[in-house]
Parts: structure tokens; sequence; C-alpha cells
């Protein structure tokens, strides 16, 4: 969802481009849970080995994919081989927190509000939806054209903590932002053309399913540009600082580690969902680290 990937993110990502599609990176995890598990909970030394992953990556190609849901979905896909070690590896969020008994006080389904939940079982309504104020923040790019558009209100936080980052010593980029629901389903439709819908629902979310088409989200780079829309982002000082300090700005890292049950995606350091101050940051203090499990809503793993 990031382009949506980059799509939902990356965004900006190429369907036809394999190497492009964070999904590529959801398969290989899909099809070795075990190893996967391995990855996030055991010590570096007894974490996998390149050609253990490819092996992994070899069953994931022959074996059947299920759907996964909404949110942003297109990015650029990792390379295959070992998952490296990440700040979710040595800490993965494997134990979902009890769910909260917050009361809305935003619509959960109106998609100018900022605590909508998209994701598959939740298509926007209605699914061409077009934000009314979309803007460039004053931020550094790393895309342009409608990506590098967000809502009012999300660019202006997007401001206030790109500038907090950078006062930190960390840079910070916007890599995907906006995306329409033509260019969703053009970029839905690359990865149906070229892998088939089943594998294109683990890659891209579906037209009228993407956070990115409310506004709402938007992928971040760092500003050395390494591992975009890769696993190895997380790594990265602007992805370590964001998932530390964006509550304080209202965002949240929307798709968390090992928690791809309930959100139908996994694991994107990159991408960030506005929420406000308030949500972010009782989220953050009670460790919870969904939306669907702050709002008290069933889990959406795949599209029904």
């Amino acid at each position: 969802m990031c382009h949506d990937g980059s799509g939902e993110h990356p965004e900006a990502p190429e369907p036809a481009n394999p190497t492009a599609s964070r999904r590529a990176f959801s398969r290989l995890l899909l099809a070795g849970t075990g190893l996967a598990a391995l990855s996030a909970c055991a010590p570096e030394a007894a974490r996998p080995t390149p050609s253990a992953a490819a092996a992994a990556s070899a069953a994931a190609t022959s074996a059947p994919v299920t759907a996964t849901p909404s949110a942003t979905a297109t990015t650029t896909a990792p390379p295959a081989a070992s998952v490296p070690a990440s700040p979710a590896a040595t800490a993965p969020e494997t134990a979902p927190p009890a769910r909260s008994t917050v009361k809305p006080r935003h619509s959960l389904t109106d998609p100018a509000s900022p605590w909508v939940v998209v994701n598959k079982h939740r298509p926007l309504t209605p699914a061409a939806y077009v934000p009314a104020a979309l803007v460039q923040p004053r931020v550094r790019l790393a895309t342009s054209g409608e990506a590098a558009l967000l809502n009012s209100t999300t660019a202006a936080a997007a401001e206030k903590m790109f500038a907090a980052a950078a006062g930190a010593g960390v840079t910070m980029t916007l890599a995907s932002g906006y995306r329409s629901f033509a260019t969703q389903t053009s970029t839905y439709n690359g990865y149906v053309n070229s892998r088939g819908q089943a594998a294109a629902d683990t890659a891209s979310a579906r037209p009228g399913h993407s956070e990115h088409q409310t506004g709402w989200s938007f992928d971040i780079g760092d500003g050395g540009g390494a591992c975009s829309f890769q696993p190895c982002f997380a790594d990265q000082p602007a992805a370590a600082w964001a998932k530390a300090n964006g509550h304080r700005f209202g965002f949240v890292v929307r798709y968390p580690w090992m928690l791809h049950d309930i959100t139908g995606y996994y694991y994107e350091p990159w991408h960030l969902r506005y929420v406000g101050v308030e949500a972010a940051g009782e989220m953050k203090a009670r460790g919870i680290t969904t939306l669907e499990q702050y709002f008290g809503l069933e889990a959406a793993p795949a599209y029904r």
C-alpha cells in the first residue's frame, strides 16, 4: 500500500519489475514461516543464510498465494537473498496486545476522517474518493507528481516531523504519498497481468482499498537512499527515528512487524499513517500497534 506499495507503497515501483515489489518480500516470508520466525527471534549467528533464504524464495514461487489486506501496496522488491537483520528482528511484535476500549470520536468509514480504517475488509466509500485539499508538503522529496502530495492535515504534520528529524541529524524523504484510484487501478492490473490475481493481492492493494488514496498515508525514505522499500530499511536512521518518534506528530507505522495476520500486510517500516497526536500517543503508551486492534475491529488478512 505504500506505492502502494509505492505504492502502497512504493511507492512508486513498477508492477512489472519483480525486484521492485516489497510484496515479493512478503511472499518470501509467507513461504518460509519458519525462516521468518527464525530471523525475528534468533540471535545474529543463528539467522538464516543467503542459501536458506534462496530456498524459501524458491518455495514461494511454486506455492499458491492467498490474498492479503488493503492499505497501500506497491513497493520495490528486495533482492531474493537472506532476510537482513533489523530493529524489528531483535524485538519482534509477535504477541498482539489486548484490544483498546477506545470510543472513536471520528468516523472509521469516512475517508476524510483521520481515523478511517482502510483494509481488505474495509474498502473506501466512494471507491474513487479524492481528498478535498491535496498539497505538496515542504519536505525533501524523492518522488514527483501526485505521489508528492498529501492532504493538508497530513502535510502540515509531516513538515513538523521531518524538521524535528533533521534537528536530530536524521534526513527523511517523502518517497510516495497520494495515489489516485486510477493510478492504483493501473498499478494493481500490472501485477495481475504479470503474476496473476492471487500473487497480485500479496503485492498491491486492489483499487479502492489503498490508504494512499486517502492522503493520510505516505512512505518515507532515508536521506542516504539506502534500502528503499526493502526489509533492510528498518535499519536506516529515518526508519528507526520515525518508529520511535512519529507518535509525537500523530503518525504510526501502519504495518508493524509480524502482525500481517491482522493488517494483511507484512512489515513496512517505511509506511506511515497519520491518526493524530492523541491516538498515536495512546497507541504508543499502551503498546497497541495496529489500527484494527486500537479500534476493536476484526483482523483483515485477506479479501473476502
